[in-house]
């Protein structure tokens, strides 16, 4: 009865305040693993270990990344006083010490729930559950949670995700908050006071340029993702961002598909999230992965997405301002055939076109850098001449000389 009246309690006075975020959380994109795009249902507390332990050996955890999620299906049974529990064939050492384990090794443990009754995969819910499973993934040691969007027939979803935002927030632990309902609702609109991350399309599969047709819905290829990014640039920044979904960097795709995937989500300030077994990933998986050059992209202190300079001939050109004055450029090649790089730079004034950045060439010189053959290029003064495979990118970082 006691463990009833204080949660009566811990909901009424959530109730009082609207939603309330921890500082200081997830100020530049979040970096880590998801469990989904590989292993899907099939989990359990090995496979979650094994990628922690893969995590650090490999280089990923050195390289920035920090969080281990698991995805749907870690669910069991709630108990009679409605508080949820790990599948305990899954998970038989329970979940606190899986995040025991999984903080040992300086990484963070991600979880996965609902706004709904019921979970994509038909685990339960969270709905009219939500302040009782925030104090369990608190009591755990749980660092973030995806919140997806299935069974939520007639749910307002802000008022959802304001709910479980609240309810993390009253537990007192920071636990980051993605906000998985696709994008459906234009959550870019209103989520950035409620949490951390939000997705903006449906899910990615591994393909570089293709629509998978699920009858009422489809998965997406990765440029049909990152075309739907269009717009939503000016509503991220630093604790709140425009989420394309995970990665699938080392699922099946060529090493220049994987090498541009990776590229563009660092170019638009996505959360870097993988998605592959890391337990059986080859070296240039690895290479891709933990590109150091490539991850100060995403990570720049900065915290603005890149966006669409020009496009002609399935070649794009994309510019990100950075800190300090520096800026990223990123030639896609979106097409099946080599593409020629022919660019000027002297005689161009670049204006951001949301934000009050401007790179003036006409003005300064720039030293350049390839971030893939991590060297150093001439200088702007020159024209940028290159080729560049089909499926590829070049991508550079422009420094002000002195």
């Amino acid at each position: 009865m006691i463990r009833i009246f204080m949660l009566l309690i811990f909901i009424s006075a959530g109730s009082l305040v609207q939603a309330q975020k921890f500082e200081n959380l997830a100020q530049t994109p979040p970096m880590g693993w998801n469990s989904w795009n590989t292993f899907a249902c099939d989990i359990n507390e090995d496979v979650i270990k094994k990628a922690a332990d893969y995590m650090v050996s490999s280089g990923m955890k050195e390289a920035g990344y920090e969080y281990i999620n698991i995805d749907d299906c870690w669910h069991g049974e709630r108990d009679a006083q409605g508080f949820i529990h790990e599948d305990k064939e899954k998970f038989p050492s329970g979940m606190k010490a899986l995040a025991d384990y999984v903080h040992a090794k300086g990484l963070k443990l991600g979880i996965y729930s609902d706004a709904g009754t019921k979970t994509c995969g038909g685990q339960p819910g969270s709905r009219g559950y939500e302040y009782q499973d925030a104090l369990m993934y608190a009591k755990w040691g749980i660092d973030y949670l995806k919140y997806d969007w299935c069974s939520t027939e007639n749910i307002n979803p802000i008022g959802a995700y304001t709910t479980i935002s609240k309810a993390l927030y009253k537990t007192g632990r920071p636990i980051v908050l993605s906000i998985c309902e696709w994008g459906d609702n234009k959550p870019w609109e209103w989520a950035e006071d409620i949490g951390y991350l939000w997705r903006t399309t449906g899910d990615i599969y591994n393909c570089f340029d293709c629509e998978e047709d699920h009858g009422d819905w489809s998965s997406w290829g990765v440029l049909q993702i990152l075309d739907m990014q269009e717009g939503l640039r000016k509503y991220a920044g630093p604790g709140h961002w425009n989420d394309p979904d995970m990665m699938e960097v080392g699922n099946g795709m060529s090493t220049s598909e994987d090498r541009a995937h990776f590229t563009m989500w660092a170019m638009i300030a996505a959360p870097l999230i993988a998605g592959n077994d890391l337990s059986t990933m080859s070296q240039e998986t690895i290479d891709i992965l933990t590109n150091k050059e490539i991850i100060a992209i995403n990570q720049d202190s900065l915290g603005v997405q890149g966006f669409k300079y020009n496009a002609e001939n399935e070649l794009e050109t994309w510019f990100k301002p950075l800190e300090n004055g520096d800026w990223a450029v990123t030639f896609l090649n979106r097409g099946a055939e080599e593409r020629n790089i022919n660019f000027n730079w002297k005689g161009q004034i670049i204006k951001d076109p949301d934000f009050e950045y401007t790179v003036d060439f006409t003005k300064n010189t720039y030293t350049i850098r390839d971030l893939w053959m991590h060297k150093n290029l001439k200088n702007s003064k020159k024209v940028l001449k290159a080729k560049i495979k089909p499926h590829d990118v070049l991508s550079l970082r422009l420094s002000m000389s002195k």
